[in-house]
């Protein structure tokens, strides 16, 4: 047998041992480790959709255990953190409670914990051409003309008076219609400022209020001018009336003069010497009584 393939043959078995043994090692040393223990942390989760306005009950909620890496921020443990608190935010079925979708507990039901701190909620009576046909949705955001007549002023006017104001309710909804359709309601509620409460309250009393939806990504406002009646036929914009009170011009003063204060005469006689008759003036001439 030629001892070159002796060679390769020896080196073939040997390599194979080795190869075997790492390997049994290896082996071995897996099946003898231990697997790493997950901790696992229990999460309050909704046991039903909890839609906003809502106020929270036991019966709604159930316990779920997640590794403790994966517990979301702002979540519970406890169920009692969460029983009795509004809901502000929609919460699906199987989802965390989390803090910030609900308001503080006693904080009130219905609409008033979606108000934020520092807002105010206007409602104003809508039709089906103030309300663009029902299309105004909870979530909404909307700009506010007014119509009317200005004091002192020949026409009628129509201005925007508010932009960019979300839209809190559609009558008793606070939330969009599940199937995006159009919501029939009478009134409508706006998340607003308190002096945007006096300018739409002001608005509402005074002129004709009409709704204009826009784009919920477009947060740009601008001051527009308004239009006039006039305008829509090519005429030009019309002066305010003269005030009925327009101010009276006062008289102007008079100017008062210094007057001479007259003289009193000084005595005379008369004096005749033949034909001659002269007047001698006797002391010198008195002035007025009263007189420095």
């Amino acid at each position: 047998m030629d001892r070159r393939f002796l060679a390769v043959l020896a080196m073939s078995i040997v390599l194979a041992l080795v190869v075997s043994a790492v390997f049994y090692q290896v082996s071995a040393h897996a099946g003898h480790s231990k697997p790493k223990q997950i901790e696992l942390r229990e999460v309050v989760m909704a046991g039903q959709p909890l839609p906003v306005g809502t106020t929270v009950r036991r019966e709604e909620l159930k316990l779920a255990k997640i590794p403790a890496d994966l517990f979301p921020h702002g979540g519970f443990s406890k169920v009692e953190e969460v029983i009795d608190r509004p809901v502000v935010s929609n919460i699906l079925m199987d989802e965390p409670v989390l803090e910030g979708r609900l308001a503080a507990r006693g904080s009130g039901q219905g609409l008033a914990p979606i108000i934020p701190t520092g807002m105010r909620a206007v409602s104003v009576r809508v039709n089906d051409v103030v309300g663009v046909a029902g299309y105004v949705l909870p979530g909404m955001r909307v700009d506010v003309l007014v119509t009317g007549r200005p004091p002192n002023y020949n026409g009628t006017i129509t201005a925007t008076v508010l932009q960019n104001i979300v839209v809190l309710t559609a009558g008793q909804t606070l939330q969009p219609e599940s199937r995006g359709q159009a919501i029939n309601t009478a009134v409508v509620t706006l998340l607003v400022t308190p002096e945007q409460a006096e300018t739409l309250t002001l608005a509402g009393n005074e002129g004709h209020i009409q709704l204009v939806l826009r784009n919920g990504a477009d947060q740009t406002t601008g001051k527009t001018p308004g239009r006039e009646t006039a305008e829509l036929f090519g005429f030009r914009k019309n002066k305010p009336e003269p005030s009925a009170r327009a101010a009276v011009p006062r008289p102007r003063p008079a100017v008062v003069t210094s007057v001479p204060l007259p003289v009193a005469a000084a005595d005379a006689i008369v004096v005749i010497r033949g034909n001659q008759r002269t007047v001698e003036v006797v002391g010198t001439p008195k002035s007025p009584e009263g007189a420095n």
